[in-house]
């Protein structure tokens, strides 16, 4: 294959695996606004399209800088901006000596940059999801800006920038704990400082369920997902210019959809014996964990293990459901254990299906990155809880946050009705 068709084909790879990834945006919107209750259906919406917005003007602005650009081991650059190169704007000018150094590079910049960006909006979305129904939305935007302009880029420029962690061996594929793992401690921080929902957990400790407003769309939502992890872990290849990349990423697809499927599984199997019922919202969300799981190392080419890496995700994420209600830590749609739980796993089971990867390295990267991420988030969600308050006030969230903050409602056929909260321990 010639130069340029190499170039063109790695382009055009990004740019379709990243509007895949770019779709997950409406799944976690979906998964989200379905699993809430109807009265903040509306602002899950509001939520998801803002932090997209937000997630790719801070890449674009700083974010991506300070994960690629002249990564000195620890961070990049502090420069603003990103753009073109020299090259490319040249040929974009008409300049056609300029052909062979764009060409050098392997792939158009700004695919790159568009391909990793929707990355670090990924990260955002789980955030979100954990803090339904009760955070303030002002404090999650600010936050938002701070995860996707900083903290998100510290973490890639450590990993996928080539810095510190990387340079030791840590093997992430595709970002179980660098995109995963970094938006759940992010949104465990948060969920600590905000506390549970009101009512959510009984006097004696015991959680309350919260069904959600719409099964269908929750499940809409995580098809959509799984669909759009395939774009995540398959383009993550980073190349279909040659017949080794087209093979590579055959098979990250096809252990991509089989951990979802494993995990599925799985969950369905032990959903009963570990939540004591059965709950379809957990086995919707085996498919995440699975998905999760598989995402540090979909390379491999024995596929069995991607069914047994996705399966015990999903075992572990639906573990993770009690071992949060023990501590009445309130997770509105399971985010925590999905992707922190199930990422951690994922990235220890490297070194089950990579031998050359080291067990102390992957255990060194999963601490550094949870100490860096969930400190600097807890800190920033304090911050912001004293300032302008990280939480809606107690009359916004038993009304609602559709009506009370946005003056809308989302299934408007229905009436609201505060909810009472008489055995509340407040």
């Amino acid at each position: 294959m010639s130069q340029e068709a190499q170039f063109v084909f790695n382009t055009l790879s990004f740019l379709i695996w990243g509007g895949l990834v770019m779709w997950m945006a409406a799944g976690f919107t979906m998964l989200e606004s379905g699993s809430v209750r109807t009265k903040n259906a509306s602002v899950i919406c509001l939520k998801n399209v803002g932090l997209y917005s937000i997630a790719g003007m801070a890449f674009y602005l700083i974010g991506y800088n300070l994960m690629y650009v002249d990564v000195s081991g620890w961070i990049g650059s502090f420069k603003l901006f990103y753009g073109p190169s020299e090259a490319e704007i040249a040929l974009l000018g008409g300049d056609e000596s300029a052909t062979e150094a764009v060409l050098e590079n392997g792939y158009s910049v700004m695919s790159d940059w568009f391909f990793q960006m929707v990355f670090v909006a990924t990260a955002a979305s789980i955030v979100s999801g954990t803090l339904a129904e009760r955070i303030n939305l002002w404090a999650f935007f600010i936050f938002t800006l701070v995860l996707t302009g900083f903290i998100y880029p510290v973490v890639g420029a450590w990993t996928w920038g080539l810095g510190w962690l990387s340079e030791v061996g840590f093997h992430d594929f595709a970002g179980s704990t660098i995109v995963h793992s970094t938006g759940g401690w992010a949104a465990l921080a948060g969920a600590i400082v905000l506390g549970a929902r009101l009512g959510k957990f009984s006097k004696d400790g015991t959680a309350r369920p919260t069904p959600p407003s719409s099964v269908p769309v929750v499940t809409l939502g995580v098809f959509t997902l799984w669909f759009g992890w395939l774009g995540f872990n398959g383009g993550s290849v980073l190349a279909l210019g040659s017949a080794s990349a087209a093979t590579s990423m055959s098979v990250v697809l096809v252990n991509t959809n089989l951990a979802a499927a494993g995990g599925v599984i799985a969950a369905i199997i032990f959903v009963r014996p570990i939540l004591g019922r059965f709950d379809l919202v957990a086995v919707l969300n085996g498919a995440i964990g699975g998905l999760v799981a598989i995402t540090a190392a979909p390379d491999m080419v024995n596929h069995y293990w991607a069914i047994l890496v996705g399966a015990v995700g999903a075992i572990v994420c639906t573990a993770g459901y009690r071992l949060l209600w023990s501590f009445r830590v309130d997770d509105v749609v399971g985010a925590v254990p999905a992707h922190l739980f199930a990422g951690i796993w994922g990235t220890l089971a490297v070194c089950i299906t990579h031998n050359d990867t080291n067990l102390g390295v992957q255990l060194l990267g999963i601490l550094t990155v949870g100490v860096f991420v969930f400190s600097i988030s807890y800190v920033l969600w304090k911050v912001l809880d004293m300032t302008i308050g990280a939480r809606v006030s107690k009359g916004v969230e038993q009304l609602g946050q559709d009506a009370a903050e946005l003056g809308i409602e989302a299934y408007p056929e229905f009436v609201l009705m505060p909810e009472p909260y008489e055995d509340e321990d407040e």
